[in-house]
């Protein structure tokens, strides 16, 4: 679904790609070009750098349980090359524009649950452990059978659901949408702004930004998604020059009015020495016998679950927003694209900076016209940039690059049109993982339910040949998924 036409204004011919660099990237073949992959690439790029200084913070923030805390310039530094050499990795095996890097609620999930019981370096080890076992299963072809197993249209709504989950990201990231403060005491959880009003130069920033970016995108602009974040880049600096708003915490406390994550000003200094020291402290042995081998178990099968699913349904909605699936829902070099996103898991372990897998952000790209691993090509190389360049990639604040997660989220909302609301069977199934994607921040909690409504319902109405064998296992477990809570309290 590109929001631009080609750059010489005519159809590229698929049967002619221009040279060897095109045939192999099929850039000719899949209707781009590369002006296009270009400005995917830095499109993705602005929209997820924020994650060179967000996974930081969240691992940088706990410590594990010999009370250790690892050093936030050396995981900043872990996080984009890392994220840069997997990235680079997809465009050229899956030569897929989806990018990657450390993942979010994985990361939390590490440092917050898993670190506290054992070593940093255990933790670490664990994760190294879930992205080999998830190898194993794309090479053994089971990833693939259990991602072709899932009905088209519940393929669709994935797609469709992870559309909101974008948006809502963007609104909450850009401070649009906030909690409640008394939240406990009302039946509004969230709302507008502060106290229901924008009062703040940051959100006017957001504001602004989605209105040039829509604006941009009905005219059909060329490079419509990227122009509105860099045209929100250069307000947001303006306006903290003028303003000095500073930061959403100072000295500690909470400034509301402050900007979300990164400060928009222009940096002291260009280039820094990246530190690289957490590469390779990981340890896959250890935490089994320190705490026993059930709560590693445990752990284990939450990554590999939340990795194994959130992928699949990244890169079907990301095909989805390209009109790159085939009749099956399938993206091509599906296998590919799962192998390197498995590998990226382990990458991500072995440099201490937790699992890495896709990101939906390279939405953004694609709608952009990225189309090929020419746009990975791209975002990889800034991410590696980043590495030295750090000032510069934290000038882009949330409330500029939050204007394209929310356009890219209607794109990919226009999907639900083909998912037929007359039968119940796929209907509430597709509803379920639509709605619950966004409402609980998880990608894996849509998919689940969907599956598991789905297998249900074709059960409770006399039509189990309907669904196929490898669904039924799926179902089984995501439902141990869901009631690991209990499990665990039960067990240990």
């Amino acid at each position: 679904m590109a929001i631009a036409p080609p750059d010489n204004g005519t159809p590229p011919d698929p049967a002619h790609p221009r040279n060897a660099f095109d045939r192999f990237f099929e850039i000719t073949a899949r209707g781009s070009t590369p002006g296009r992959e270009v400005r995917g690439g830095l499109a993705t790029f602005f929209t997820m750098a924020y994650i060179v200084v967000l996974n930081p913070l969240i691992i940088g923030s706990a410590a594990d349980g010999d009370g250790k805390k690892l050093a936030i310039p050396a995981l900043a530094a872990a996080t984009a090359l890392v994220a840069g050499l997997t990235t680079i990795l997809m465009g050229v095996v899956g030569r897929f524009p989806m990018a990657m890097a450390a993942g979010l609620g994985v990361n939390a999930l590490v440092a917050y649950e898993i670190a506290p019981q054992m070593t940093w370096a255990d933790a670490m080890g664990l994760v190294v452990i879930e992205g080999v076992l998830i190898a194993i299963l794309v090479l053994t072809g089971l990833r693939t059978a259990v991602f072709r197993s899932v009905p088209t249209q519940l393929k669709t709504a994935i797609g469709v659901g992870i559309g909101l989950f974008l948006t809502i990201i963007g609104l909450v990231d850009a401070g649009f949408v906030r909690r409640v403060p008394d939240a406990a005491n009302t039946t509004v959880p969230v709302g507008l702004g502060i106290g229901g009003k924008i009062v703040s130069w940051p959100m006017l920033v957001f504001v602004v930004g989605l209105l040039v970016t829509i604006v941009l995108v009905v005219r059909r602009v060329r490079g419509a998604i990227l122009i509105g974040i860099l045209a929100s880049t250069v307000l947001a600096i303006v306006v903290e020059a003028v303003a000095n708003v500073g930061p959403s915490f100072v000295d500690g406390k909470p400034n509301p009015k402050g900007w979300s994550l990164n400060v928009p000003e222009l940096p002291k200094t260009v280039v820094d020495v990246p530190d690289l020291s957490l590469l390779g402290n990981f340890n896959v042995l250890d935490s089994w016998t320190r705490v026993g081998w059930l709560v590693p178990l445990m752990f284990v099968f939450t990554l590999l679950i939340t990795d194994f699913f959130d992928t699949m349904g990244t890169m079907v909605a990301i095909g989805q927003e390209g009109g790159m699936l085939d009749e099956r829902g399938t993206p091509p070099r599906a296998k590919e694209i799962l192998l390197v996103d498995s590998i990226a898991a382990a990458a991500g372990g072995a440099a201490s900076v937790s699992s890495n897998t896709s990101y939906i952000e390279s939405a953004a790209g694609v709608a952009e016209g990225a189309r090929t691993g020419v746009a990975n090509l791209v975002t990889g190389a800034l991410f590696l940039l980043a590495m030295f360049l750090a000032p510069l990639a934290v000038v882009v604040p949330f409330e500029a690059a939050s204007t394209a997660l929310v356009v890219v989220g209607f794109l990919m909302m226009t999907a639900v049109r083909t998912i037929d609301w007359t039968d119940y069977e796929i209907a509430i199934p597709a509803f379920l993982t639509i709605t619950l994607m966004p409402f609980t921040y998880s990608i894996s909690n849509g998919i689940g339910a969907g599956v598991i409504t789905y297998v249900m319902i074709k059960l409770a109405k006399g039509k189990p040949r309907e669904v196929h064998p490898l669904l039924y296992a799926v179902a089984v477990l995501f439902a141990l998924y869901f009631l690991r809570g209990p499990i665990e309290s039960a067990v240990l």
